[in-house]
C-alpha cells in the first residue's frame, strides 16, 4: 500500500516535465555563461586547494570533500545499476549529459549559496532557503524549501543509506540487518553530534580515499577489457537515441532514468549540496561554484561511469524484460559484485560491502548537516521554537530512519527518498531560474576581475547586491591576497 502510494507520487514528481526542467536549466546557464563548466575547468582544481583566508568557516578542500562525500553514495552503485536495469545501457549517456549540464547548474546554486550565506559563530551557514529569501524576498517559498530539506535529508535519504549498508553487509558476511542498522546508527550519532567540524574532518579523510580505491578497481577492470570499450560506447550511444536493435525500444525510459539517477547521484540543482557549499571561506562566490562543478564531474563522469563500465563490459547486468545475464539478481550492488568476482572470485561481495559502508556513512552525515541547516533557518523564522529540542528530534529522526529501513525492502527506501529529493528538486530548479540575473552579475564580476588581476574579491555593495552581510569582513581577504602577491 505505502509502496504503491510512493510510486504514484514519484510518477508525478519525476515526470517528463521535471526531467525537461532539469535539462533546460542546465542548458540555459551553459549558454548564459558561455560554457563555464568547460572554459574554466582549469580553475576548478586550483580553487579546490586554495587556502582559507580569514580562518572562518571550512577550507575550500573541506567543502569539496564534504559535498563529494554526499554526492558519492549508494546512488553511484545501486542507483546506476537501477538505471541500467530499467533504461538499458542508453541511460548512461543521459546520465553523462545530466552531469555536464548539471555542472553549470551547480555553479549557479553554489555561487548563490555563497553570496547569501550568514555568519554563525566561527562558521558559515547558507543554502537554497537563504538565497530564496534574501535574493528573491520570498520568505514563504524559502520556508517551504527548508521544510522539504529537513524532511528529505533528515528522514527520507538516511533510510536509503541505512538499507544499502545493511543489505550489502548481509550479502557479503551474513550480518543481521537489524543489528547492522543499530551499529551504523550509533556511529552516525557520534559523528553528527560533533557538528560541521567533525563531519567535515571525517569526510575530508574518508571520501577521497574511498573514491580513489573504487576508481582504481574500476580502471583495472576497464584495462582488462579495453578492447571492448569502443563497442560499449557504440552500444550506449545507439541505445540512448533508440537506434540499437536490442535496446532501442526503451530509449524514452533511458532518458528518464538516466537523468533521474544522474540528478539523484550528483545532486546538481536539487539544492542538497548548497548547505555544505556555503560553509567554505573563499574570496569570491564563483570560486565555490567552480569547486562544486568539479565535484559533480567526479561523482558522475568518474564514479558512476566506473560502476556502469564494470557491469556492462563484463556482462554482469540485467535489463528488465530484455537481458538476464544474472538470473535472480536484483538491480543493485550485485552487478559490481559479479564483475569483480569474474576476475577475483569471492572478493566482489566484500569489496562492494565495504565501499557501500563508507559511501553511505559519509552521505548520511552530509545529509544530516544539510537538514540541520534547514532547522536553523526555520528556528530563525519562528522565535518560539526550541532550538535544542528540534536538533535532538532531528538527530533521533536520522538514526531511527537508519534502523527502521535497514531491514525493509530497498524499493521502499528508494521510493521514499525519491519523494523527498523530488520535492526539493522542483522548488530548487524554479528558484534557480528566477535568480539568473543576480547570478550573472556575480559571475561577470568574477570574470572581469580574474581577467584583470588573476584573482577575484567579492564586494556585493559595488554590484548593488543587498542582504549579503557575511561579506562585510572581505577586507581581510584583500590584505591576505595583496600580501601574497608582494
Amino acid at each position: 500500500m505505502l509502496q504503491q502510494l510512493l510510486d504514484s507520487i514519484n510518477g508525478i514528481l519525476w515526470s517528463n516535465i521535471f526531467v525537461a526542467l532539469a535539462l533546460i536549466t542546465g542548458l540555459y546557464y551553459t549558454i548564459r555563461t558561455r560554457g563555464a563548466q568547460f572554459r574554466l575547468i582549469k580553475l576548478m582544481g586550483k580553487y579546490t586547494v586554495e587556502k582559507n583566508g580569514t580562518g572562518v568557516g571550512r577550507s575550500a578542500f573541506q567543502s569539496f570533500a564534504v559535498t563529494l562525500s554526499g554526492r558519492v553514495g549508494t546512488g553511484n552503485i545501486a542507483g546506476v545499476a537501477t538505471a541500467i536495469f530499467i533504461g538499458g545501457p542508453g541511460a548512461i549517456f543521459w546520465m553523462w549529459l545530466s552531469s555536464i549540464l548539471g555542472a553549470a547548474t551547480s555553479i549557479i546554486e553554489s555561487t548563490l549559496a555563497q553570496v547569501y550565506k550568514v555568519k554563525d559563530g566561527n562558521e558559515y551557514r547558507g543554502g537554497t532557503q537563504y538565497f530564496i529569501e534574501k535574493g528573491l524576498g520570498m520568505k514563504k517559498f524559502a520556508i517551504a524549501f527548508a521544510i522539504a530539506s529537513v524532511f528529505a535529508l533528515g528522514f527520507c535519504t538516511p533510510g536509503i543509506q541505512g538499507n544499502a549498508i545493511a543489505d550489502s553487509l548481509n550479502n557479503a558476511f551474513g550480518f543481521n540487518k537489524q543489528i547492522v542498522g543499530i551499529v551504523v546508527a550509533i556511529l552516525i550519532a557520534f559523528i553528527i553530534t560533533g557538528g560541521i567540524k567533525r563531519i567535515s574532518e571525517f569526510a575530508e579523510k574518508v571520501a577521497p580515499i574511498m573514491a580513489s580505491i573504487y576508481l582504481l578497481v574500476a580502471v583495472t577492470l576497464i584495462i582488462i577489457n579495453i578492447k571492448e570499450v569502443p563497442e560499449l560506447f557504440s552500444i550506449i550511444i545507439s541505445s540512448a537515441f533508440g537506434k540499437n536493435q536490442i535496446f532501442g525500444g526503451i530509449a524514452g525510459t533511458a532518458i528518464i532514468w538516466g537523468v533521474k539517477r544522474g540528478i539523484y547521484s550528483n545532486e546538481a540543482g536539487n539544492g542538497t549540496s548548497t548547505h555544505a557549499t556555503a560553509t567554505a571561506e573563499v574570496s569570491h562566490p564563483v570560486k565555490s561554484g567552480l569547486i562544486q562543478a568539479l565535484s559533480v564531474y567526479v561523482d558522475t563522469l568518474f564514479v558512476c561511469t566506473s560502476t556502469a563500465f564494470m557491469a556492462l563490459l563484463t556482462g554482469q547486468y540485467n535489463v528488465d524484460g530484455i537481458v538476464e545475464n544474472l538470473a535472480g539478481v536484483q538491480a543493485g550492488p550485485g552487478y559490481v559484485q559479479g564483475a569483480i568476482d569474474l576476475y577475483v572470485p569471492g572478493w566482489g561481495s566484500a569489496f562492494v560491502a565495504i565501499s557501500m559502508f563508507f559511501f553511505a556513512l559519509t552521505t548520511v552525515t552530509y545529509n544530516y548537516y544539510s537538514s540541520e541547516t534547514g532547522i536553523f533557518y526555520l528556528i530563525s523564522k519562528f522565535k518560539k521554537a526550541n532550538k535544542k529540542s528540534l536538533i535532538i528530534i532531528l538527530r533521533i529522526s536520522t538514526v531511527v530512519a537508519i534502523i527502521l529501513f535497514s531491514s525493509k525492502e530497498s524499493s521502499l527506501a528508494w521510493a521514499l527518498g525519491d519523494v523527498g529529493v523530488g520535492i526539493m528538486g522542483w522548488l530548487s530548479f524554479i528558484a534557480l531560474l528566477m535568480m539568473g540575473n543576480v547570478f550573472m552579475k556575480v559571475f561577470k564580476d568574477f570574470e572581469e576581475q580574474y581577467k584583470s588581476t588573476g584573482n577575484a574579491i567579492f564586494e556585493p555593495e559595488k554590484l548593488g547586491i543587498s542582504n549579503a552581510e557575511a561579506w562585510n569582513d572581505i577586507s581581510k581577504w584583500k590584505i591576505s591576497v595583496e600580501s601574497e602577491s608582494k
